[in-house]
């Protein structure tokens, strides 16, 4: 056994509190603990999806209502909160669908399945999901 070798810690059983805020995961962790959380987000914000859905197809008058909703907010509810909402929805979307879509790639490509190939497409993965979110976050919040 190697100097390497034996300076490496071993987890062989992770106690929560201790182990996992020095545990360093590696990418294709982070995309795929990213991807459920992404899903679960989707999941649980589709009745605000779907009120939003509603509100900017049905007549001029409850666009306007949606419109209003993003600018000066709804009740108690201000109109940045809304947009950081619809940004969490941005993300979540984004990054389920490319994760989704890199799932896909190593199902059905068996080349695809590789430790190198994993953790460049983890990383492809979360650039490209984040740097679209910034895009679209921008236009959201009204910088261009």
């Amino acid at each position: 056994m190697t100097e390497l070798a034996k300076k490496r810690p071993e987890f062989r059983n992770i106690h929560a509190l201790q182990d996992l805020p020095t545990y360093r995961l590696p990418p294709a962790g982070w995309v795929s603990i990213l991807h459920r959380i992404s899903g679960l987000l989707m999941f649980l914000l589709l009745p605000f999806i779907l009120w939003m859905f509603d509100k900017s197809l049905s007549s001029e008058f409850s666009f306007e209502i949606f419109k209003a909703a993003f600018n000066v907010g709804i009740g108690f509810v201000p109109g940045w909160f809304i947009k950081l909402v619809t940004l969490a929805i941005i993300w979540a979307s984004l990054h389920h669908l490319i994760a989704g879509l890199r799932h896909l790639w190593m199902d059905v490509s068996h080349s695809a399945v590789s430790k190198e190939f994993g953790k460049s497409s983890a990383v492809t993965v979360l650039v490209i999901s984040i740097a679209l979110t910034v895009v679209l976050g921008a236009k959201l919040f009204g910088l261009y």
